[in-house]
């Protein structure tokens, strides 16, 4: 190495120290950058983004101009060139008047199928939120867009890019040392309480509720459906598609699992009877695949059988049980022959300090979510689908959704990956496509 040579690695590396940017994205020309859905989670993975790779935040969209103005504040303040992205109200405009290399879409799940394909359209690549969709067939019509667009889409299920997790998947399960697995628990015992009808209020002048609503049914306003929209079927799939696809994806991941050959499931509201959400606050679904269950467990009252597990799976082989979730994981040998095992989720608030003091950041995913843009970013270098590619997010949000379909059938599904459809169940697969109110028109394979 001579004399220059050696100044310019020592600046480069001096640059990467300084800015904090991953060494093999520090130099790259900054990526011009869209948001659309600007609440919480939206500008926790953007400026996570942020810090790992240049970038330019070009626009943000959100339909609540309240959330539009805090985001706009934060990227001035957290981005490099300080300027403030220009704000929109309809996704539509901001992709029509501007360009981008990457868009984010965080909206509620309800609105995650057009927004995504439509950026497709536009030329971006795509993080888009899990689940991918509400519905079986708006997933498919998005899988076609990205294959047919040919855009990198990584989707957040972002355990797949967990430095613990990535650990216990290659040490425990991947090398053989549980054995055979013969049966998966994935578990969601969060607890809570029912939320009673509030007043009706009106709308706030900042949210165009029309527009939110999109393709959703219409109801009169109401700020906890707003607020805590997760907490309603009509614009999700409930606890197991908000937190249940993590675990499946996870362990489908860790297995090396696509598609199950039958779903079951059961449940509903037991407990709060007397709450206004309505998505089930008790769930038991099944998961079959050769010589293999998964069954997911959920209930949102009670106490939890593990209170250190209370949102994790639990892989039992007849060598061993691993026990993993998004804070640590615990190896237990069979016998007694081996040493157990356990790992705490690793932070970076060293190496990130405004991880310490960002309202509302999940600490202990923020260094997951990092990994899993490093990971797409690769992807878009490479033109490559990323470890969380919208295909695995379809096949992780459908079996969700089918489990929802088989408990209001009260009978079990099997599922033809092939064919995209239920085996001879035409009322099972009528429910695929939920009906969208006009003027919204429902996403479909053939037209993306």
């Amino acid at each position: 190495m001579n004399r220059r040579q050696f100044l310019n690695t020592a600046i480069g590396a001096s640059l990467v120290r300084a800015s904090g940017y991953a060494a093999e994205f520090a130099d790259q020309k900054p990526l011009r950058v869209g948001l659309i859905g600007s609440g919480w989670y939206g500008k926790s993975d953007i400026f996570r983004l942020n810090q790992i790779a240049p970038i330019e935040i070009v626009a943000l969209c959100d339909v609540d101009k309240r959330n539009l103005e805090v985001a706009a504040q934060w990227s001035e303040q957290k981005q490099p060139s300080k300027k403030r992205p220009r704000l929109y109200t309809d996704y539509r405009q901001m992709l029509k008047e501007e360009q981008f290399d990457l868009i984010e879409v965080a909206t509620p799940d309800h609105w995650h199928a057009l927004p995504m394909i439509a950026a497709c359209q536009a030329g971006a690549d795509v993080y888009i939120q899990k689940p991918i969709s509400v519905d079986v067939v708006e997933g498919q019509a998005m899988v076609a867009a990205a294959r047919k667009y040919n855009r990198v889409v990584q989707v957040g299920t972002q355990r797949r890019s967990t430095p613990h997790l990535v650990e216990a998947r290659n040490e425990y399960i991947q090398s053989g040392k549980l054995g055979k697995i013969g049966y998966v628990e994935i578990c969601c015992y969060l607890g809570g309480r029912a939320t009673p009808m509030p007043e009706a209020t009106p709308v706030p002048p900042e949210l165009d509720y029309e527009f939110w609503t999109g393709p959703a049914p219409m109801f009169p306003y109401n700020r906890v459906r707003t607020s805590n929209w997760r907490s309603f079927m009509e614009y999700g799939n409930g606890t197991i598609g908000d937190m249940g696809i993590h675990m499946l994806d996870m362990v489908r991941w860790m297995m090396n699992l696509g598609w199950p050959k039958r779903i079951s499931a059961s449940g509903g509201i037991f407990v709060h009877k007397d709450g206004f959400p309505n998505i089930p606050d008790t769930q038991t679904a099944t998961f079959e695949y050769d010589d293999l269950t998964i069954v997911w467990n959920m209930r949102r009252w009670g106490a939890p059988p593990d209170p250190k597990y209370t949102w994790a799976a639990i892989f039992y082989g007849d060598r061993g049980t691993l026990k993993a979730s998004v804070y640590g994981y615990d190896y237990i040998p069979a016998g007694k022959g081996g040493t157990p095992v356990h790992k705490d989720v690793e932070y970076e608030l060293e190496k990130y300090p405004e991880d310490k003091t960002e309202p509302r950041l999940e600490r202990h995913v923020a260094p997951a979510i990092r990994y899993h843009f490093k990971n797409m970013l690769e992807a878009m270098k490479t033109r490559s689908r990323p470890v969380a590619d919208i295909e695995e997010g379809h096949i992780s949000t459908a079996c969700c959704i089918l489990a929802n379909i088989s408990m209001q059938l009260h009978r079990s599904l099997t599922w033809d990956a092939k064919a995209g459809r239920v085996v001879g169940d035409e009322e099972a697969n009528r429910l695929l496509r939920r009906p969208y109110r006009k003027p919204w028109v429902h996403p479909e394979v053939d037209r993306v």
